[in-house]
């Protein structure tokens, strides 16, 4: 009877050496558990011990007051910061948060604490299954005191923006393109700045995507903009698309953090945006021509294939109309995950660096991509994390200097030119991975 007690007490124990050994093998799983355990702690103390800055949150409340009370003008609804430049997502959301907290401080803070771990938890999903960082890396994105300042001190509408955002790139990662269009277009109406994200995503879309389902994708998130914008379109469409979506706005120089260096007359002028303007489309070409199309043979070639392949696919529908799958079209491949974020990512990075201005809660924009970014240049790890310090440490320079803003575009200049010195990886998955993914 103890022999076979004993031997029915022996599995159990294989079973758990088998997980000790797997985590291990693979500690990024639970390490980013315990990060996110150890950042929420950390994230609680500030809220508790740290003095609140006001800047936005009362001119929010005003904007959602003007809502709430009928008001459907934009150019009537303002706050003590100016008017309203933000789309209809964002009344809708502080708009609940202002039912939830009475308008109140600190019951937000402790929203914005919930919101910053959630977007940490997504973003560190996207991180373990990418597998671009060592285990040990994935620390640098709960180090950074200015992006907890954004989200619990300042409680800026960019938390929501980014935090849509980052859960947008989670369907991506599965091929729900149509899913991912409709969380990328709720970012956007929070935030304009998501647009950065838009060119590198519609290249993603066209390469994984026949042109039905381009379509079709983008006409969700157009929906999604109009649904949520109808309120406004209905009664002054006029004044809503020209106040919420305005690109043409004008940043005070006295908050840029990377361009302080220059002068402000140059700054605020036409001329100057233009060429920023050209410089950012001149670069996403270069990238989408030798980097991101590198293997389709550039980018003209890239096109010129995949409107053969859907003229072949229009003739396989018409001839064999039973033959057409539901889940994929002939002709479609399964981007990697690599692949994807890498390119979002990137021209993104590439909108940040061409940005005439970066206030100092638009760090939130792009630096749970800077470690990401960082591992995909072909720098040592001492330079990768040399350039992450220098990053975090211009941006908690107030108010910025002519030196912090120069040093900080030079040190955006060197990571764009070790993302550019990355060689290519081939973008597609195998034709194994292909066909476990279309069986499923």
């Amino acid at each position: 009877m103890a022999i076979s007690a004993a031997r029915k007490r022996k599995p159990p124990k294989r079973r758990s050496e088998t997980v000790i050994q797997k985590i291990y093998k693979n500690p990024k799983t639970p390490f980013a558990f315990a990060l996110l355990l150890a950042d929420a702690v950390l994230t609680a103390l500030i809220i508790a011990y740290v003095p609140y800055t006001k800047i936005d949150w009362d001119a929010y409340m005003s904007q959602v007051d003007g809502f709430i009370e009928g008001e459907r003008d934009y150019g009537n609804l303002k706050g003590d910061t100016g008017p309203l430049v933000y789309p209809a997502g964002f009344l809708y959301i502080y708009s609940a948060i202002q039912y939830v907290t009475g308008g109140e401080v600190y019951p937000a803070q402790i929203l914005f604490g919930f919101l910053y771990i959630v977007n940490l938890g997504i973003v560190l999903f996207i991180y373990v299954k990418t597998d671009v960082l060592p285990w040990w890396a994935l620390t640098l994105l709960s180090l950074s005191k200015r992006l907890h300042s954004i989200f619990v001190l300042r409680l800026f509408n960019d938390c929501f923006a980014m935090t849509l955002l980052h859960a947008s790139l989670v369907p991506l990662l599965y091929q729900k393109w149509h899913l991912s269009l409709i969380i990328f277009s709720a970012a956007v109406s929070v935030k304009m700045n998501v647009l950065l994200y838009a060119p590198p995503l519609l290249l993603l879309m066209v390469k994984a995507m026949d042109f039905i389902g381009v379509i079709s994708a983008l006409t969700g998130a157009a929906l999604v903009q109009i649904l949520l914008g109808l309120p406004f379109l209905w009664s002054y469409p006029i004044e809503y698309l020209s106040k919420a979506f305005n690109l043409g706005r004008v940043f005070i120089h006295f908050w840029s953090v990377n361009f302080k260096f220059v002068p402000e007359p140059v700054f605020v002028s036409k001329e100057f945006a233009l060429i920023l303007l050209v410089v950012h489309l001149g670069l996403l070409l270069i990238f989408v021509q030798y980097r991101w199309c590198k293997h389709e043979g550039g980018l003209v070639s890239f096109l010129r294939s995949r409107f053969v392949q859907m003229r072949l696919n229009t003739s396989i529908t018409s001839s064999f109309p039973l033959k057409k799958s539901r889940n994929s079209s002939p002709g479609t491949k399964i981007l990697k995950k690599e692949h994807i974020v890498t390119t979002m990512f990137t021209g993104n990075f590439v909108g940040i660096v061409c940005a005439r201005s970066l206030h100092y809660q638009f760090y939130s924009w792009y630096f749970y991509s800077l470690p990401y970014l960082l591992w995909r240049t072909p720098f040592p790890t001492v330079v990768r994390l040399l350039l992450f310090a220098g990053v975090e440490f211009c941006w908690n320079v107030f108010p910025s200097t002519v030196y912090s803003s120069l040093v900080l575009l030079c040190v955006h200049i060197i990571i764009l030119w070790g993302l550019w010195r990355a060689p290519p990886e081939y973008p597609y998955e195998n034709d194994r991975s292909q066909a476990r993914m279309k069986a499923s």
